[in-house]
């Protein structure tokens, strides 16, 4: 991950200031405040499911911040027969940074920027604990995939945090077109399809001189079972298990203290970061999806058992406040439709 390049005073500066007592931050935080986090859903009016998340952003004229836009799309596979779909649906995750966002890097840095976090989101969302049970259609033929697109377009720090957030506010948002299925037979001379002419007391079995009539003109008599949307595009079921979707913690280690919610001058004096994946209210007790470290610092087993208990907290209650400000979004949204 990248950081902003700061001197060796600095860094000792920052430092000297987590370790004091009590802790000094440039902002007047303590270790553990988060900056404001402004969140709004629906805001790519062609997906299925968006959310755009800033941290530390200025109130007043928008300026700074990290900011996250997620979105969420919808498309049809075709299970076997060289389709990439698989049965119940799947996920693909994808992030990518704006240059503005990250300017001191080289183009081959910031495509290992990007590989490093779409691999991250990619395999925490996509763990089996996770997997939505409506992504089905019709089983052995038809599922969706949902593509969900993660852009970061400022970095002040804390990013990986604000990316999951905005991830999981865009899959909240995310609904689903309930489908219904439909079965179409080929026509037999004369408009009957063989079925009708089973109903109608035929035998079923065609002459040999009889024409097939079909709307493809595959000269073949067969069954073809497909879906039709009751819904309009925007409409259908939320996407379902959205309770579960997890957050990412990052704890900033600077021996033997940590800290939450680094700018980037503070994540440029951090030798070593911490992100914890969590999930909670999945059919499994509170589960850890995913644990990776930045830096070059190491920790011991006791320290790390430590922080898992720490970040476990910590996650708990940004899924709470996060799943409150949804509930939230999602009842302004319905009030200001019912207006029209």
């Amino acid at each position: 991950m990248a950081s902003t390049s700061i001197s060796k005073a600095e860094r000792s500066y920052i430092q000297a200031g987590i370790l004091a007592n009590p802790p000094s931050r440039a902002d007047g935080r303590s270790l553990y405040d988060f900056r404001n986090i402004a969140l709004e859903t629906g805001v790519a009016p062609l997906a299925n499911g968006s959310a755009r998340l800033s941290i530390g952003r200025n109130p007043h004229d928008g300026s700074g911040g990290t900011e996250v836009l997620a979105a969420a799309k919808l498309e049809v596979e075709n299970i076997g027969d060289g389709g990439e779909g698989v049965e119940g649906g799947r996920i693909s995750c994808t992030v990518s940074c704006s240059p503005a966002a990250y300017p001191h890097l080289s183009s081959n840095a910031l495509d290992d920027l990007q590989y490093d976090m779409t691999t991250i989101l990619n395999e925490t969302l996509t763990h089996r604990v996770l997997h939505p049970p409506n992504l089905g259609i019709l089983r052995g033929k038809k599922a969706w995939v949902l593509h969900l697109d993660a852009v970061v377009l400022y970095d002040e720090g804390n990013v990986y945090d604000a990316v999951f957030m905005a991830a999981r506010a865009a899959l909240w948002d995310t609904k689903v077109p309930r489908t219904r299925s439909v079965e179409y037979q080929a026509k037999r001379k004369g408009g009957a399809t063989k079925g009708n002419a089973e109903k109608e007391g035929g035998s079923g079995d065609m002459d040999v001189d009889e024409e097939v009539v079909s709307g493809f003109d595959t000269r073949q008599i067969q069954t073809a079972t497909d879906f039709e949307l009751p819904d309009y595009w925007d409409e259908g079921e939320p996407l379902g298990g959205r309770e579960n979707w997890p957050v990412c913690v990052t704890l900033n280690i600077v021996q033997p203290s940590h800290f939450l919610d680094a700018t980037q001058t503070e994540e440029a004096a951090t030798p070593l970061r911490v992100l914890l994946m969590l999930a909670f209210d999945t059919p499994y007790p509170t589960s850890v999806l995913g644990m990776r470290t930045l830096g070059n610092g190491e920790l011991t087993a006791a320290q790390i058992a430590e922080l898992l208990k720490a970040g476990e907290k910590y996650a708990r209650e940004i899924w709470t406040s996060l799943n409150a400000k949804l509930k939230e979004e999602t009842m302004n949204r319905l009030k200001e439709r019912s207006k029209f």
